[in-house]
């Protein structure tokens, strides 16, 4: 069987032919030749007709073949016989200066957000504490009481063994370098100013923020998760006053004790190696310290307490009412909130520091 095609082979032949192709029977046929040596143009429309009636006549078991036509006709054909490739997806290649100004300015963006969320929730703190301090009847006296308990008593040990080991090891350094000048009497000047003005409430800040800040996170984010803040909220209660208002208290009031701890334990530390090292007596050392340290520098270091707990604890309590979804969610607010803190007390230290150095005290 022969099956000539002439003139012109496109859409619009296509369109017209279409019913008749379909239609073709091979009539018991067992080869068939498809003519195509008379077209005068073949666009793809026209190809994919003429390819599906050769599939066609071949699924009949009809060896269908085309003969004649140009040959970009039969290239044409024989390309709809191999099934498409894809070709591979190359991705473009970044331009490193455009990835670096965007991770820039994103993070410019998340920086922005934060500030400006703090702001507000440091503004919503203090207005319910000051919502709450004119009407003392609404103070929740045990809260506060337990808090006390948790961010300050239960406290003491680590931050005693900390401050201790800071006293010895700012004492065997501060001997270690004043040996060379044969100044190592100086070492309890050295270890008492560094105590008492930076080191002691320091570290109690960032062992607090570890410690407290990230369980006020983990506590209010676990009653997020478990929807409890959201039926306080339908009960019509302010979580900000019955979950925030009673740590942030705690923790200013019991930071300025903790920092005395320290800094008391810090210079016993101190003194216990400059005994064993230099051979002082304990009345030489604290003649030493009397002599080198004055009352100012103590104060220095307490001012600064109890702003280290209100940063530390505003920022525990805010990021533990932004938690949302699941548990993980909760682990991944908790290391955030002890990054920002730990960040922040050391920002406001150098605040102070500056301050402090601006007016010679």
């Amino acid at each position: 069987m022969t099956i000539a095609f002439g003139g012109r082979w496109d859409l619009a032949a296509v369109a017209r032919q279409d019913a008749p192709l379909r239609a073709l029977d091979a009539a018991g046929a067992s080869r068939a030749a498809i003519d195509i040596s008379a077209l005068t143009a073949l666009d793809s429309a026209g190809a994919w007709a003429l390819h599906r009636l050769r599939t066609k006549l071949r699924a009949q078991n009809v060896q269908a073949d085309f003969v004649g036509g140009k040959e970009a006709y039969l290239s044409l054909l024989n390309r709809l016989e191999r099934p498409p490739r894809a070709a591979p997806l190359v991705p473009p290649r970044p331009n490193i200066m455009v990835v670096m100004l965007a991770r820039l300015g994103s993070g410019a963006e998340r920086a922005l957000s934060e500030s400006i969320d703090i702001v507000g929730f440091f503004g919503q703190a203090l207005a319910t504490a000051a919502r709450t301090l004119l009407r003392p009847a609404n103070v929740r006296v045990t809260s506060l009481l337990v808090q006390v308990e948790q961010v300050g008593l239960n406290a003491l040990p680590i931050v005693g063994l900390l401050s201790f080991l800071i006293g010895v090891v700012l004492a065997y350094q501060g001997i270690d370098q004043l040996r060379r000048f044969g100044a190592e009497v100086f070492t309890v000047n050295l270890a008492g100013i560094s105590i008492l003005r930076e080191v002691g409430v320091l570290m109690t800040a960032i062992v607090i923020a570890g410690r407290s800040g990230s369980a006020f996170t983990a506590q209010i984010g676990t009653m997020k998760v478990r929807e409890e803040i959201d039926a306080m909220r339908t009960l019509g209660l302010d979580p900000v006053e019955i979950l925030v208002l009673p740590r942030l208290l705690a923790l200013v009031l019991t930071m300025p004790l903790l920092g005395f701890y320290a800094d008391v334990v810090g210079l016993f530390g101190a003194a216990v190696s400059t005994m064993l090292i230099l051979d002082l007596s304990p009345i030489q050392f604290m003649s030493q310290l009397r002599e080198a340290v004055e009352i100012k520098h103590f104060w220095v270091g307490i001012i600064k307490a109890p702003v280290f707990g209100f940063i530390i604890a505003l920022t525990g309590c805010r990021y533990g009412l932004k938690v949302k979804g699941s548990a993980e969610n909760v682990g991944r607010r908790t290391t955030q909130s002890v990054v920002e803190a730990i960040f922040l007390v050391i920002v406001a230290d150098a605040v102070f520091s500056i301050v402090f150095s601006r007016i010679g005290y």
